[in-house]
């Protein structure tokens, strides 16, 4: 099962709903009757992964660009 399953994430819940109750019902599971339900819910937890490593990036980058700003003064107060 997926690791982003658990009860925190709110974005795909309806999609992870949908997969559990096709997967409770009997051979659906077996037969490959859910394998849109779960396609579905891949597709939305690949878009909110490519979100969350976005912004991570984004934050990633204003970090370094800090750190680099402050390296640069305190290399020029050294000197």
């Amino acid at each position: 099962m997926h690791a982003q399953l658990s009860d925190k994430k709110i974005m795909c819940r309806e999609f992870i709903e949908a997969l559990e109750r096709c997967h409770a019902s009997g051979w659906n599971r077996l037969t490959g009757a859910c394998n849109t339900d779960k396609d579905v819910l891949n597709q939305c937890l690949r878009a909110e992964r490519v979100a969350r490593t976005t912004s991570n990036r984004e934050n990633a980058k204003e970090r370094n660009e800090k750190a680099q700003k402050a390296l640069k003064e305190f290399n020029s107060l050294a000197s």
